[in-house]
């Protein structure tokens, strides 16, 4: 089922990090060239920029050849079927490049299995019988599924989430039924992940479970978060406070009980797994529920209230960071806060750029456009015994 061969990614996990601990001064040069040559691996791999540089262009040379093909030889009428072609036909290229070129994170095979799952849903748009609308989203959380677990990218599960977002809209109307069937969904993923995973505890696909488990469970959290999760679920996210007379009060004060109390039960978990990713998830839920706290109790806001939440955030951190290194060696429980892994700091650097390239201006000041009131006063006082006419 997998396109890769375990012992192909175990080998390109090993290799990520045995370069971790030669870079944080863990092996010699000599340990790290010895351990390097028991690891070989033929996928090929490329970094994270020229990653995301090879999938944006792959999109837009099979977009632009897609729609070249519709503007020249064939009309509207014709596109459903031809897409639900286009769509096999990318498969087929994501697989011979993973099969033959032997591409891992390449952003190309990457590209074409976005584009085959993108080529089916809007080919099942324009084809699907009066009546079976929930045929795309459904369809589409599939095909995101086995892209996910074909070739183990993460974002793809989260398109099957978002897939989900679209199913309830065609069997209910009630907000609050939306609300419980896309946790109730959520729920069933979950389970079905973490049976999984019990499985795969110290092998690679230990990885892929992981962040499909955060994922679900911050699902979860947003659905049953009213604050954050206002129908329409498709997509129009309203992010205006809401009130309690647009549900029932039983059901909105469940939620807000329930956004309390999934936070600590998601770190529990996370820190019993030793799990970061879920552990980043519980604590992504916690700040939220701090953040929506007065929205929910109707509560008005003030200017202060950053402040506040960023000066308790850095409290806790400095009090979990200290009393992690009073432990014996600075470690409790098998947890540190000494950074033993340089993927950190390549996260942190990839941020960085990242931020700088989406909002360059919040770094620069704006110019000011000239008043048109302006108007210059002819510079009779001048300097240094200087006059107007100087």
């Amino acid at each position: 089922m997998r396109a890769y061969t375990e012992s192909s990614e175990e080998a390109l996990r090993a290799r990520d990090l045995l370069k971790d601990w030669a870079g944080e001064g863990l092996l010699t040069q000599a340990q790290y060239q010895r351990m390097e040559q028991d690891t070989v691996c033929e996928l090929r791999r490329t970094n994270i920029f020229l990653r995301l540089v090879m999938y944006l262009f792959t999109l837009i040379i099979v977009g632009a050849a897609v729609a070249l093909f519709f503007e020249v030889f064939l009309s509207r009428q014709e596109s459903g079927t031809l897409l639900l072609i286009f769509a096999a036909m990318s498969y087929a290229a994501a697989e011979f490049a993973v099969a033959r070129a032997r591409l891992y994170r390449y952003g190309i095979e990457e590209a074409l299995a976005t584009c085959s799952v993108l080529f089916l849903c809007y080919g099942l748009q324009a084809t699907k019988p009066d009546g079976a609308q929930f045929l795309v989203p459904a369809v589409g959380a599939i095909a995101w599924l086995w892209i996910w677990r074909r070739f183990g990218l993460p974002y793809a599960f989260l398109g099957a989430m978002i897939c989900v977002l679209g199913l309830p809209d065609y069997f209910t109307s009630s907000h609050s039924a939306r609300h419980l069937i896309v946790a109730a969904l959520y729920a069933v993923g979950l389970i079905a992940v973490a049976a999984a995973r019990s499985h795969h505890r110290f092998t690679v696909l230990n990885d892929d479970y992981s962040v499909a488990e955060a994922f679900l469970w911050l699902g979860i959290y947003l659905a049953i978060n009213l604050q954050l999760s206002p129908m329409n679920l498709l997509g129009n996210w309203w992010w205006g406070p809401r009130t309690a007379a647009e549900f029932s009060r039983p059901f909105y004060w469940t939620t807000w009980v329930l956004i309390w109390c999934l936070p600590p039960a998601v770190l529990a978990r996370g820190v019993r797994l030793k799990d970061r990713w879920v552990i980043a998830a519980g604590a992504i839920a916690g700040i939220l529920t701090l953040v929506t706290n007065k929205p929910y109790l109707g509560w008005p806001h003030h200017a202060w209230d950053p402040m506040l939440l960023g000066a308790l955030l850095i409290a806790v951190a400095l009090f979990l960071s200290r009393w992690l290194a009073r432990g014996p060696s600075g470690i409790r429980h098998g947890f540190t806060a000494r950074r033993l892994s340089g993927k950190d700091k390549q996260w942190m650097n990839a941020g960085a750029v990242g931020l700088g390239i989406l909002s360059p201006h919040s770094f620069t000041p704006s110019p000011q456009p000239d008043s048109p009131d302006f108007r210059p006063g002819g510079g009779d006082s001048g300097g240094g015994g200087a006059s107007s006419d100087f």
